[in-house]
């Protein structure tokens, strides 16, 4: 544990007093067990030394049954034959009458003669060896048993005590010039650490200390990341542990450690409290969020106490907690005087990932082609730690193909590894099943280019990933957007199912390539009809909830069964009605899709540019004046550059990252297309 210079004289963080009852405990325990230990060595040594008389000893000489006798000051010591060699076989011992005849008896029977001298220094030698050193080994290990049990809060000594991680100054090395793509949520970091290290100007004022912070956000965006970075800047002490360190198999443990946790916290106050995933311990007493657990209930109304109770002394202490679950926690614990703040720590926009990919990347060796503008773009709906896992990916793949940079290719592909996983080289498509993937993704390219609404596609790839998909189409937004509009969100539906729809048209058959497609299209049709009110027949009725919103989003109907039934003809009516017009599309492009899929069965992969100047050529459009431009200006870079393909495959919900399913089957052609439709909150 760190000393603290707000410490007072004679404390400690253990608790001075604590460890001199300790202690005491520990010396009468020692001294319990060494007498225990004396005593039970007298009875053993009774039992094996047996008092004789002097006829039985002078008996045992003439049978020659004596091994060996130690004469002592009015006492014989005898040692019967064969007893030597065992611990356990019993001598006697006799007192001595000044029999004049005992030694000629004794030389006579060969029977070994000892006499100990007398020293006095011996005699002290035997009481230490004998008497103390078995007392002070005794109580080291008693001594080393309770710092083993206080230090893991395992014993009985210590089980009900905090093992709460103390910094002070900046020991994490971490501070807010590490954190990015959250400013908001550093702001409201930043006024707290200031007001514990200048509370004079907020007092004159009127104002007073926010006690708690509560930090929600999906995982990954770096609720945890923040409260280090508190830590750094705090020149407070800082107490760090999780939720489940408070929790144990005894009953009543939980309350004990919240107890001493702030026992300490205001001993060393002003200071600072992290509890990561808080939820652990304040989850709602409601049974319908699992309560009836007396050992967390306990614990709970333990934190309550100490954070705002009729006898809370909180004075100086500020409380942050870090949870994705927000929903479940007890409204006792979210109330303005218990975490007065709650810091939402949400999923970068375009400007955040940029900063992000800057900060992980400031130490890792990049050429004059990295546009982390490009990557940023490329990512929507990633988090930090994504987005620090590419980076991290990237320069790996670097290494690997012998550069001692990373280039803006590397970080593409590994932005493609993260997403899709590595190419399965070992996984060789038929002819047949080539042809097949080959048109399902050219059927989509097809749809994105016949659509106003679409995002223009960047890459064409029938190349095997491990993560189970056969083939991707990939789009990039033109500009990151927090909106969408029903046109656009019928767009991706139609962009889907153009995949089947070509399936369908060219082969007069479908495969179960599309079912990762129809499941996403399902999930957007569904949304537009229960929660945003795109539906004439159900109207602007909210029939669908979102649960768990920070962690995996999962929908909750709120409606009678049979609305819900109503709910299914809906969707399948208007999913047959999107699909009609995938496949209308797909045959007034039939000439277009049959010279791009034996193109991309060749090339196996394609960018953006190849797909849409082969598409115009066919259908005899002309070129862009704006991509006229963008055309003479690439010409002028690296033309390596210009044939990277940006990718697009997270989700730009805010609240879910979606990443490509896996199929379960290798003769699946996993569909994973572009930029996906969701809902989209402010």
């Amino acid at each position: 544990m760190d000393e603290n210079k707000n410490k007072k004289p004679g404390d400690n963080n253990s608790g001075g007093g604590m460890n001199k009852k300790a202690g005491i405990i520990t010396i009468i325990a020692t001294i319990i067990i060494f007498l225990t230990f004396i005593y039970g060595m007298q009875l053993i040594k009774q039992g094996i030394n047996k008092e004789i008389t002097y006829n039985e000893f002078v008996k045992m000489i003439d049978d020659g049954k004596v091994e060996s006798v130690v004469l002592k000051q009015g006492k014989i010591e005898i040692t019967p034959k064969g007893s030597a060699n065992d611990i356990y076989a019993p001598t006697y011992y006799t007192g001595y009458i000044g029999d004049n005849d005992l030694a000629e008896r004794l030389l006579k029977a060969n029977v070994k003669v000892s006499s100990p001298v007398a020293d006095a220094s011996q005699g002290i030698l035997e009481f230490f060896a004998i008497y103390i050193l078995p007392l002070v080994g005794i109580w080291v290990v008693m001594y080393l048993l309770y710092r083993s049990f206080s230090k893991n809060a395992g014993g009985m000594m210590g089980v009900g005590k905090s093992n709460a991680k103390v910094y002070v100054e900046k020991r994490t090395g971490i501070t807010f010039a590490d954190v990015a793509g959250e400013d908001e949520a550093k702001d409201s970091l930043r006024e707290m650490v200031d007001f514990l290290h200048n509370p004079r100007k907020y007092a004159e004022i009127g104002a007073k200390l926010p006690k708690g912070a509560l930090l929600v956000g999906p995982p990954g965006t770096g609720k945890t990341l923040l409260a280090k970075a508190v830590a750094g800047e705090a020149n407070v002490p800082f107490f760090s542990l999780s939720g489940s360190d408070f929790v144990e198999m005894f009953v009543g443990v939980g309350a004990s450690r919240v107890r001493d946790l702030f026992k300490q916290a205001h001993s060393m106050a002003p200071c600072i409290i992290f509890i990561d995933e808080i939820d652990a311990i304040g989850k709602s007493r409601d049974s319908k969020y699992g309560g009836g657990n007396d050992e967390r209930e306990q614990t709970l109304n333990q934190l309550l106490a100490e954070m705002d109770g009729f006898d809370a002394k909180s004075k100086g202490v500020v409380i942050l907690a870090a949870t994705n679950r927000p929903d479940v926690l007890d409204k006792a614990l979210l109330r303005p005087g218990r975490f007065d703040r709650r810091v939402i720590v949400d999923r970068p926009d375009l400007k955040g990932r940029i900063a992000i990919l800057k900060v992980h990347s400031k130490d890792v060796l990049m050429d004059d082609t990295v546009d982390l503008d490009a990557i940023a773009m490329a990512t929507a709906g990633a988090v930090g730690s994504d987005l620090a896992n590419m980076i991290n990916e990237a320069a790996i793949m670097a290494v690997k193909a012998g550069r001692k940079s990373v280039g803006q290719a590397d970080l593409f592909e590994a932005v493609e590894v993260v997403i899709a996983g590595k190419e399965k080289k070992d996984r060789i498509l038929g002819k047949e099943e080539k042809r097949i993937v080959a048109f399902h993704e050219v059927g989509h390219a097809l749809i994105t280019a016949s659509m106003k609404n679409a995002d223009p596609v960047q890459k064409i790839t029938i190349v095997p990933r491990t993560m189970g998909s056969l083939g991707y189409t990939m789009q990039l937004p033109k500009e990151e957007k927090f909106l969408q509009s029903k046109e656009e969100l019928e767009t991706d539906i139609v962009t889907f199912l153009g995949g089947r729809a070509a399936e369908d048209v060219v082969f007069n058959s479908v495969t179960t390539g599309a079912s990762n497609d129809i499941e996403r299209a399902t999930a957007i049709l569904r949304s537009m009809i229960t929660q945003y009110g795109m539906s004439d027949k159900f109207g602007m009725v909210g029939l669908e909830s979102i649960e768990n919103r920070y962690l995996d989003g999962r929908a909750v109907l709120n409606c009678a069964d049979e609305t819900a039934a109503r709910i299914d003809k809906e969707v399948a009516r208007r999913m047959k009605e999107y699909y009609d017009r995938a496949v209308n599309i797909i045959k007034e492009n039939r000439d277009a899709l049959e010279k791009i899929a034996e193109y991309l069965i060749e090339k196996e992969t394609i960018t953006g540019k190849e797909f849409i100047k082969m598409y115009r050529e066919i259908k005899g459009l002309p070129e862009p004046e704006d991509e006229k431009e963008d055309k003479a200006e690439d010409n002028k870079t690296d033309d390596n550059k210009a044939d990277v393909a940006v990718t697009e495959e997270i989700k730009t919900d805010n609240a879910v990252t979606e990443n490509p399913v896996k199929d379960e089957s290798t003769d699946k052609v996993v569909e994973n297309t572009t930029e996906n439709a969701g809902d989209t909150e402010k």
